[in-house]
């Protein structure tokens, strides 16, 4: 059985059930067992949601799992296997949401999708190895070249496309059901503090910082209807990254160490307590304090100020 999170550790004190109780929600990227949309699928179902949909797509034996773990623990959850960036899949699934979310959209949306690179130098040549012939050489700096941008796109196609197609299509079943929803797009820490060997995943999470913006001048007056705030999280102990999990080379000037998910989903839950108004077009960090043995978690408003100056 691909599940091996304690659920119990996602069970919260009852205050922090407010912004997620009776809600119909929906998290892209949940399947992955020990994720951190498997964490807010947990935190949802376990903390009151009406309904739960967790969307996967290649990690259909973890998703599935997954739904069969909150069934048993009285959720009302079911999968939901799409591409984000595959338009066919979208429109396909979405009458299969609404029907199984009782005739009604999500009212809570959870753009978690994402995936990053294995990790290479961008805007570096690859060292020479000595010896080497100059053919072998331009042959292995080009596939290296394809091989480290065809990551990237993918990386971007998912966190920008995918975010971009869930929030049209559910945004606009929200006002043809004049339903409220509340639009929650994580991003990252990195995306205002990039990091080394990871551009597609800096680059599209700066993108995402833009949607709820866009959203809104695109809404208009209805945009009374739909809510949208980014969350930028620093690292978290998941499968993507175990093998840093030792290394505060990668984490350590943020953190003093990795989050587990089940504490970015309990402070994911006290942001969620504040009303949507106060949350809606605001990006929202995680800040880790204290010792590894006894950290601290706050949460600080970031502002994105545009500043220009004339050229002479």
């Amino acid at each position: 059985m691909a599940f091996t999170v304690q659920t119990d550790k996602f069970r919260f004190v009852p205050e922090l059930r407010a912004g997620v109780a009776g809600k119909r929600v929906l998290i892209t990227g949940a399947g992955k067992d020990r994720g951190l949309g498997q964490a807010f699928a947990l935190a949802a179902g376990l903390n009151g949601a009406a309904k739960v949909g967790v969307h996967f797509h290649s990690s259909y034996v973890d998703a599935f799992d997954l739904v069969e773990a909150l069934r048993k623990e009285g959720v009302d959850a079911f999968p939901v296997h799409a591409d984000v960036t595959n338009l066919g899949d979208l429109w396909a699934m979405r009458s299969y949401v609404i029907e199984q979310m009782g005739g009604l959209p999500p009212n809570l949306l959870i753009c978690n999708s994402g995936l990053t690179e294995n990790g290479y130098a961008f805007g570096r040549a690859l060292r020479a190895i000595p010896d080497e012939q100059m053919a072998i050489r331009r042959a292995r700096v080009r596939q290296h070249f394809i091989d480290s941008l065809e990551q990237s796109r993918i990386v971007l196609n998912t966190k920008i496309d995918g975010f971009m197609a869930m929030t049209h299509l559910w945004a606009g079943e929200a006002i043809y059901h004049e339903e409220k929803l509340q639009l929650i797009y994580v991003s990252s820490r990195m995306a205002i503090d990039p990091g080394s060997s990871v551009p597609g995943y800096a680059i599209s999470n700066w993108a995402v910082l833009q949607l709820p913006k866009v959203l809104a001048i695109n809404l208009g007056r209805s945009s009374k209807f739909v809510s949208a705030t980014c969350i930028l999280p620093p690292f978290i102990r998941t499968g993507m990254t175990d093998e840093y999990v030792d290394n505060p080379q990668v984490f350590g000037r943020w953190q003093p160490r990795m989050l587990e998910t089940d504490e970015v989903a309990d402070a994911f839950l006290r942001l969620l307590t504040r009303l949507p108004e106060e949350l809606d077009q605001g990006n929202f960090e995680i800040i880790v304090d204290g010792a590894a043995d006894d950290i601290r978690l706050s949460w600080k408003r970031v502002h994105l100020d545009l500043r220009e100056e004339p050229m002479p």
